[in-house]
This record gives C-alpha cells, structure tokens and sequence, in this order.
C-alpha cells in the first residue's frame, strides 16, 4: 500500500472519530476534575428541575432513604441521601433535621445514625457529627484517622464503634476515641482488587496528591486537544468565506498553524498517559468491568494502596451480635467475624449472602444469630449460626452461582426503615415498598426542594453516562466502552498522521 493512502487512511481515522467524541471527551474530562476533588466541590449543588425526569424522586427511590431510628416512642428520624428528617406520626409528615451540616446536600449524604448516651451520632460521606437529641445542631467530632469518610456505627454495650473505610474506632464518651486496626483475615494474601487497582489508577489516587493533579492535568490536556482539534478542523472553512468576501485571512493562517502546532507537540507529550488513563477508565464500568471484578493483583509498591493496613479501604458495615460474642463486618472481601479483642485473625463466614460491589445498604439484627442483608445484590437472610441462607422475597434457599454473574439484581435494596404498622424496604428504582401493602407517604415539596443532586453525582453520571439513559435506553451501558475505543483510535492515529506527515515533513525541510 502506498504511503499516501496509509496518511489518507490514518488522517480519516483520527478526522472524523475525533469530531464525533470531542464534545463527549470534554465532558469526561471536566467531570474527572470536580470527582477528583469532593471536597473542594461538595458546597455546590444542582437542581433536579434542570436534569432529565430520572433523576427526579418519585417514591423516596434513588437511595433517598437508608434507614431510620427511633428517638422515642413517637418520633423518629429517617435518613440517607436527603440527609436527615424527623417524624412524629409515623411517617405521614416530617421536619428538617440537618441544622449544623455544612452547605451542600453531599455533606448530608448519611450512612448512619445512632443514639448513644442522650446523644445522636451520624456518620456521613464527609466525617462524623454529633447532635442532643432533644435539641442543638449537628457538630462535626474529630476523629483520629485522616479519611474521616465513615462507613458504619455501632454500639457494643457501653462503647461507641465508628467504622471507616479503613479502621474501627472505639469511644465510651462519644469524643476520645482508640483506634483499631483490624487483624488480618484466615487465608490473607496481599492482593487488592483489579478494580480498585484500576479505578485509583485513572483518578490519580494510586500516586496520591500529586497522581490526582497529574490526572487533573490530563483533563485539561484532553479539553485543550479536543478544543484545538475542533478549531482544526473549521479554520479552512472560515478562511474560504474570508477570501470569498476578499477579507485579509493573514492572520487567520498563521493562528491555524500555531493552534495545529499545540494540537501536535501536546498530543505527543501525553500521548502514553492519555492512552493509560483512558484504558484503565474502559474497564470501569461494564461490560468490561464482568471481567476483572473478582480478580486480584499484586499490591504496586510505594502507591495510595501500598499500604502495613489489610483492611485499608475494604471497609463497610460493623455490628457486635451479643448471643454469639462476635463482631460480624461487611467488607468488600465479604462477610466476616472477629472475637472480641480483636486480636486473633478474622475468619471469614463459611456461608454467606451475596453483597454487591457498591456496597451492603441494610444488616439488620432479628435476634437469635439471625440477619437481613440487602444490597444491590438483593436482600436475603442470613442464620450465621446455622449457616442458612435465603432470598428474603422467595424464601427460596440461596446458592451461590457458578462463574460470572449478573452484578445487580431485579431488587436493587437501598434501604430499611421500621415503622409502627409496616416495616417498608426501598429499591433503588422503585422506591418504597411496605411489606404488608402499606404504602409509604409521598415525599412533600420542601423535602425535594431540599434535596438536589450534588455537582459531584451529577459530574459521575456524566462520566458513566448514566445521564442519557433517557435518551438511548439501556445501551447508555456501552457509552464508556465505546467512547473509550473512540478515543484511543483517535489518539493512536493522529500519532501516526503526526509520525508520518509533521515529523518526517519537519525533518525534510532540515
């Protein structure tokens, strides 16, 4: 093949995909930056009026709800990802509960909320707060971990146990606090995920602060590659009309070869992290993300992950069952127990209930050793004496499938509240459910006007492209796949068309 027709097919390649995915690349980039910093971000919000009816609440749906817990014997607090609000007639209206957050709904994204000595504990996605119960505001406690992201809380007769992604706290006044790092578990190799490996990789986090900033500067370099290609491609356009209309266009070219000279000499520099950071964001989501969610690789030394820690950000929920003596702890790994000084090994569960990736939303005590575990895997009920496992819908017994399974099940379980004549469940989609029938009350207007969606979720629905399922359905699954092998054609060909035309012409003209 002549080489004239392998540049001509090399500039196809990267003209017309690059036009296609350059607004999709702009947006990725420009959410990866506001994800990279939640923080920084999470004052700001975005109303729900603004973005497509999915995203609306209807039915307490979308994890609005978590759970609930009784301040006495007439009210009680519900919680999750609209904060906190209180009820005094068993759910059938409410009142504002989150004076004392910091501005911004994702300060109020709540896991847990506890009452230990006269006192309520809530542990959000930013830190733990404390609040009287009778009246006050919520205050922010310090906590002796420097990720004070607080997954769980618990109690264990007179002590307070807050549970990070990475350790266990314990306090019997509710403001010093031990902290505990948690044994290794029977059978522990020092392994981390794929994905976790992959998802740290492409945010930055693997290498720290400096990894995140160097991400941060891939999104720029991606919004500057992707403007400078645009401009690109309409500079000749603009210049016909201009000698069309006998207008001087001297000015014109010379900006068009400056702007294709940054378009070049950028693309090269950051071609291979481009390339990295791209692939590793591919395998993210599904379908590519089936395949590596259950493997392991070796720790990378000296990263974010390489860490003396066998829990370190592993994680999730925490609960001492005082008939058997144990703590029982959800983890990413699964399911386990440990006695009580927690100084021998933790023993993984024998037989277990499945928990999706994104994490166990429900572990509630029904006494006698026995457990209701729900996630987006579903809800079922555990026997962590017998060893028993059941579908809490079916009744049916559960066991464990062969292979690659789907990882979400038809009962996307979100949250548990108790409530005096129903107990009610809630999907992720649908919302709440009684299980006697019983439906629960429509969420009022001050509590959706109340309730926006943070920057933050809006820029990782963008990112995942969660955001035009309204428009394309379930194929919006395939959004990041295929934008992901968009943009490494893109970025493997003007490589080439770079290699072969402006590098081998630069060299002619020496």
């Amino acid at each position: 093949m002549k080489k004239s027709r392998v540049i001509r097919r090399f500039k196809k390649l990267h003209k017309w995909p690059a036009i296609l995915i350059a607004f999709f690349a702009i947006l990725f980039a420009a959410s990866g930056i506001v994800m990279n910093h939640r923080q920084i971000f999470s004052p700001v919000d975005v109303s729900r009026k603004i973005l497509p009816s999915g995203y609306t609440y209807e039915n307490w749906n979308l994890a609005a709800v978590r759970g609930s817990v009784d301040l006495d014997d007439e009210n009680s607090l519900i919680f999750g990802n609209i904060g906190i609000w209180q009820s005094n007639d068993d759910f059938k209206s409410f009142e504002d509960f989150n004076q004392g957050f910091p501005k911004g709904i994702d300060n109020k994204k709540i896991y847990s909320v506890i009452k230990f000595q006269n006192n309520l504990f809530a542990g959000t996605q930013l830190g733990l707060y404390k609040r009287a119960i009778t009246n006050g505001e919520w205050e922010k406690v310090d906590v002796p971990v420097h990720e004070d992201r607080i997954a769980d809380l618990g109690i264990k007769g007179d002590e307070l146990l807050v549970l990070t992604r990475h350790y266990l706290l314990s306090s019997k006044n509710g403001h010093d606090f031990t902290q505990i790092q948690l044994p290794e578990p029977v059978g522990y190799e020092r392994k981390a995920g794929m994905f976790n490996t992959l998802w740290e990789l492409h945010s930055g986090e693997l290498f720290g602060l400096p990894g995140k900033l160097a991400v941060d500067l891939l999104g720029l370099v991606t919004i500057l590659l992707s403007v400078t290609g645009l401009l690109h491609f309409f500079f000749p356009k603009i210049i016909r009309r201009r000698k069309k209309k006998e207008k001087p266009v001297t000015g014109l070219v010379s900006t068009k070869k400056k702007n294709l000279r940054w378009h070049n000499v950028v693309g090269y520099v950051f071609l291979l992290f481009l390339i990295i950071n791209t692939f590793s964001g591919m395998h993210l989501r599904p379908p590519l993300l089936i395949a590596i969610v259950n493997s392991k690789v070796d720790i990378i030394p000296n990263t974010h992950m390489d860490s003396p820690n066998p829990w370190f950000d592993k994680l999730r929920r925490v609960h001492w069952d005082d008939d058997s003596k144990k703590y029982i702890f959800s983890t990413s790994e699964g399911l386990f127990f440990a006695e009580e000084t927690l100084t021998k090994k933790l023993i993984p569960a024998p037989s277990q209930p499945p928990v999706s990736i994104m994490g166990c939303n429900v572990f509630k005590s029904l006494g006698e050793q026995r457990y209701l575990v729900g996630s987006f895997s579903g809800m079922f009920l555990w026997n962590t004496k017998t060893g028993s496992v059941a579908d809490f819908f079916s009744r049916q017994p559960y066991f464990a499938p062969q292979g690659m399974a789907r990882p979400i099940a038809s009962n996307m379980v979100a949250g548990w509240v108790e409530g005096k004549e129903s107990d009610f469940w809630f999907d992720f989609n649908g919302g709440a459910i009684g299980l006697n029938g019983k439906e629960f009350p429509k969420m009022s207007e001050e509590i959706q006007l109340k309730s926006p969606m943070s920057l933050w979720n809006v820029s990782l629905e963008l990112h995942t492209g969660r955001i035009f399922e309204h428009l394309v359905g379930m194929f919006y699954i395939l959004y990041v796949p295929l934008a992901g092998i968009c943009i490494l054609l893109v970025l493997i060909s003007g490589f080439f068309v770079w290699l072969l035309v402006y590098k081998k012409g630069k060299k002619a003209k020496e």
